[in-house]
């Protein structure tokens, strides 16, 4: 055929021969006698509606069970692969024929490529040095004895292999076995409210230890499998890579610093830097493959040299969407298109793949354990912390596709392996939620109040905000309460952001302005105007302490990240929004009605005493001073514990020399404790309440 075109399928070393036109991209239509699915472009859109819509429905499936977005997305692909529906010759030759794979392969880099791009600028290497030497001694205490574990399975399964050297497959398996997930184990850190919390902080700080180790392992793992020996080659690629990186932290990074400042303060990044770097990602995808390693070590190196701030945010906003929700599932569906469970055959090799499991996951436990132990982490916590650090996803899913197309890999060790992923990320979250009570931590603090507060004791309070709406009046209220010498009042301020379907776990719990990572979110904006609002109120008032945080989650979960910080902070009060705000007419109105939810729940579960603040006017035009009189207050007292509380909080406030404080304690009269009765048809009395009808009771009220 003189339209046809013959290439070599799959890598190098692969010699099916596939046949394609290259004029066959888009179809004349149904009605001129085409058929669709013989073009490159509709089979392509219709593999990628497959790909999204499976994996969708698997991500509705499993979100009670809280497992993390990349389990659907490879079971997404084993299903579409020939484990299950590929099984079908007549489903894998009309939807995944031979012909498609080079066009779907590709796509799926691209996605892949651009991914790795924004896990890298959402890293934070300054997460290394904040928690010390602690995260890099568990870090490689966790990769040492997986590492071992896999030397030993290699050499179980080498003998079906023995056409690659055994020091490569050691390489491969060893990194894939060894290696922690760390976009993965940051999501799962979320969906468990951790990711603030001590034991979040180091598993997030070793992972990222774990994935730098990783990608120089990965180089000289490909090094080594595209020569046969250590040879010269080999040398110059590992060499290469190191001149890339290196030009990348001191020529890259500064240009791209230079970039910022030329964007004045307050504009948005132009269009055409934005391009720039977005070209820039390819070009290092480029160099690298060019080089020998993998063109997402490129762009995940200069990821990782883009600097914090709005540049980032502005690329995760653009990309993080289509990127993570579109063309990352391709990649995984690839992996499950060569991912065939049945070549895993006979009770020995099943046997094997258990033992790995339970090996691989005892290995990183005891390693993280003992690590956790001599650095006096609590048992329960080392456990958990080794539990997360056996979190597997994407960068082992690289590892074994590289394997598999170099062909150090074949269908048995890479489904076996495909599976071990999968079992090991699975069950992380479920044990985890089992064996790890933050609770326990917080047996003791049980209900803080304003009244088992100190005198002279720091006055801890957590208020949450939603806008910059309503920070004037929670200024005027926190001013008010009047922070002395002796006793100061520390406030921690929850920017509360509804989460809306972001892909990266980094960005969905809190971030605080000490750690130098903004609210990657959109409303950013806001986030700023908060922090400064209270930050310039910490400079002007005295012995008053701001901590800024931005919670993003779900309206539904938001309560438990508002709770959490309320225990971990050790808060006695919590102030948080009222669902309505006032209109200019004077009236009420709804803000949004899941506000209403929130309080609720806050109410509920919180371990402290809450507030919820109705706006009626206590804006930024009627600040305080100290010699100003401008407010009274008023207590309305009926009794029990909520009014008690009012009462300690309004005797704090009295002694500010601004506020003028009005106690009205409200009582029963004599006539309402007197019982009310009826007549029933017998003639004798009976109280009221057994008719099914009341009299109103008249109480009186005394003012004291």
């Amino acid at each position: 055929m003189s339209d046809q075109q013959v290439v070599t399928a799959g890598n190098k070393s692969d010699q099916t021969i596939v046949c394609y036109a290259p004029t066959m991209i888009t179809t004349n239509g149904i009605w001129q006698g085409d058929n669709p699915l013989d073009y490159s472009l509709p089979l392509f859109i219709l593999q990628l509606t497959l790909v999204v819509v499976t994996t969708r429905v698997l991500v509705f499936v499993l979100k009670p069970l809280r497992q993390p977005r990349v389990i659907s997305e490879i079971l997404g692909g084993i299903i579409l692969g020939p484990s299950v529906l590929g099984q079908s010759s007549q489903f894998a030759n009309t939807v995944f024929p031979l012909r498609s794979v080079m066009v779907l392969e590709t796509m799926a880099n691209v996605g892949l490529l651009y991914f790795l791009f924004l896990v890298g600028v959402e890293m934070d290497i300054g997460v290394i040095k904040r928690t010390g030497k602690k995260a890099l001694v568990i870090a490689v205490a966790g990769m040492i004895l997986p590492f071992l574990i896999g030397v030993s399975f290699a050499f179980v399964l080498h003998q079906s292999t023995e056409f690659v050297r055994l020091g490569t497959f050691i390489l491969f398996l060893g990194v894939a076995l060894s290696v922690t997930a760390f976009p993965v184990l940051a999501r799962i850190l979320a969906e468990l409210k951790l990711l603030n919390t001590d034991i979040g902080r180091v598993a997030m700080s070793a992972a990222l230890i774990n994935d730098m180790c990783a990608w120089i392992l990965l180089a000289f793992a490909i090094a080594l499998a595209e020569n046969e020996a250590m040879s010269l080659a080999s040398i110059w690629v590992i060499l290469s890579s190191a001149v890339f990186v290196v030009f990348c932290v001191y020529v890259v990074r500064p240009l791209i610093t230079w970039m910022i400042r030329r964007t004045p303060e307050g504009e948005s990044i132009s269009e055409f830097y934005i391009c720039l770097i977005l070209t820039g990602v390819m070009i290092s995808g480029f160099i690298t493959d060019a080089i020998g390693t993998h063109s997402v070590f490129g762009a995940f190196v200069f990821g990782l040299v883009i600097p914090n701030g709005p540049l980032g945010v502005t690329l995760i906003e653009r990309l993080e969407d289509f990127v993570s929700g579109l063309l990352l599932p391709l990649f995984f569906a690839i992996s499950g298109l060569k991912t065939n469970v049945g070549a895993i055959k006979g009770f020995g090799t099943w046997m094997i793949l258990g033992v790995v499991i339970v090996l691989a996951c005892a290995g990183k436990i005891a390693g993280t354990l003992l690590v956790s132990l001599y650095y006096q982490i609590p048992f329960y916590e080392g456990l958990t912390l080794g539990l997360l650090m056996n979190t597997k996803g994407l960068v082992e899913m690289i590892v074994l596709n590289v394997g598999k197309d170099q062909k150090v890999l074949d269908d048995k060790s890479f489904a076996i392996m495909v599976i071990v992923a999968l079992v090991m990320t699975t069950i992380i979250s479920p044990i985890v939620t089992n064996i790890y009570k933050p609770a326990r931590k917080f047996a003791p603090y049980k209900r803080r109040t304003i009244q088992r507060t100190k005198p002279d004791g720091e006055f801890r309070v957590l208020v949450c905000v939603h806008t910059p709406r309503n920070v004037p009046t929670i200024i005027n209220l926190l001013e008010a309460s009047h922070p002395t010498k002796r006793s100061p009042i520390c406030t921690y301020v929850l920017h509360l952001v509804e989460l809306t379907g972001r892909a990266s776990a980094m960005l969905i719990v809190h971030n605080t302005r000490k750690s130098g990572r903004p609210a990657l979110n959109r409303t950013q904006a806001q986030s700023d105007h908060i922090i400064n609002a209270f930050e310039n109120f910490e400079q002007h008032s005295g012995f008053v302490s701001v901590n800024p945080l931005t919670a993003i989650s779900p309206y539904s979960t938001m309560h438990e990240d508002i709770c959490n910080v309320a225990e971990d902070k050790r808060v006695a009060f919590i102030i948080i929004p009222f669902h309505k705000q006032q209109t200019v007419d004077g009236g009420m109105e709804a803000t949004n009605p899941a506000f209403r939810t929130i309080n609720q729940n806050v109410l509920a579960n919180a371990p402290c005493s809450v507030g919820i603040l109705v706006d009626r006017g206590l804006s930024g035009s009627t600040r305080l001073a100290a010699n100003q009189i401008s407010h009274h207050v008023a207590v309305l007292f009926f009794g029990g514990p909520d009014d008690r509380e009012a009462l300690a909080y309004a005797w704090r406030m009295c002694e500010h020399p601004g506020i003028n404080i009005t106690v009205m304690r409200f009582v029963p009269g004599e006539h309402a404790l007197e019982p009310e009765t009826g007549r029933n048809p017998s003639g004798r009395e009976r109280p009221l309440g057994f008719t099914g009808r009341r009299r109103e009771r008249h109480i009186w009220a005394r003012i004291t």
